[in-house]
């Protein structure tokens, strides 16, 4: 082989690799798609729901939470994470009120310009108040795929007291797992922003704690995306009914007997404790 034909070839061969770095670092540019592998265990966690109904949906799993993410609407379908109470007693990484795009997600996302002059706050999902525990974690409740847009009074009265009441329950049972997530009327879509972030009509919270015997206890909230009453027990019910509302199978790596049993029914004052004073951290 002569010597220029052997250098074409090596060039063309370095060409190949440095496109190949280029793709895994930075992304195809033209894919909305985030390059995201979940760890393989993941999925058999009891926070992480199942959706029985076709929607956008791509998992990210970060430190401190899993998240599926609708690229069509900019936010979260869902966010979900276990709460333990030594992550309550550990780091107490103080708020970073910084929010940011997702780094995971190269596609289509919210930034933080989208929701200047909106009317609404960045409602987080994933609280920064129980993600305290590291400097990662208090930074990954800030990236705006855990966030979506939400009534302020929502998100400082109602929405608010029942973060608090979550620390309040990972205490009590040693750890909780929860999941919540945004609930659209797809018949009268709003959005706010250049990047066109949907507004979500109600919001969830669903609930799962493991009590002292062995059996588990469960409790599901709405709450529509206005200023709600601070009596939480109103926007209370079972996670069957939330199920339905939602076309989401919650908890569902549970033991089937034992979902059935935890779902089924609620008591917002055994089991959760749920008063009419406010909590406080």
């Amino acid at each position: 082989m002569d010597r220029q034909k052997r250098n074409s070839i090596i060039t063309l061969v370095v060409l190949a690799l440095l496109g190949t770095v280029y793709h895994f670092v930075w992304g195809d540019s033209a894919s909305e798609e985030p390059a995201v592998i979940p760890d393989k265990d993941l999925m058999s966690r009891l926070e992480i729901p199942y959706r029985l109904e076709d929607n956008e949906s791509t998992i990210i799993e970060h430190m401190g939470y899993a998240l599926s993410y609708n690229s069509d609407y900019r936010v979260p379908n869902w966010v979900a994470y276990e709460l333990l109470e030594t992550e309550l007693t550990t780091g107490f990484r103080s708020r970073e009120d910084g929010f940011e795009p997702d780094p995971l997600i190269k596609g289509r996302q919210a930034y933080d310009r989208d929701y200047v002059g909106s009317g609404y706050d960045r409602g987080h999902m994933a609280p920064a108040a129980d993600m305290r525990w590291s400097s990662q974690t208090m930074k990954e409740s800030f990236y705006l795929s855990n966030v979506c847009p939400q009534d302020h009074n929502l998100n400082s009265g109602a929405w608010n007291d029942l973060e608090k009441q979550v620390r309040y329950e990972a205490r009590f049972y040693k750890s909780v797992w929860v999941v919540c997530g945004p609930i659209f009327n797809y018949n009268n879509p709003r959005h706010i922003g250049q990047n066109h972030v949907m507004v979500p009509d109600a919001f969830f919270k669903a609930l799962l704690a493991r009590r002292k015997d062995g059996s588990y206890a469960s409790i599901g909230f709405i709450f529509p995306n206005v200023p709600c009453t601070r009596n939480l027990t109103l926007y209370a019910m079972t996670v069957d009914e939330l199920e339905s509302k939602l076309g989401m199978d919650l908890f569902y790596n549970l033991e089937t007997k034992a979902q059935d049993r935890s779902e089924a029914v609620i008591d917002p004052y055994g089991d959760w404790r749920i008063r009419d004073e406010i909590l406080r951290d």
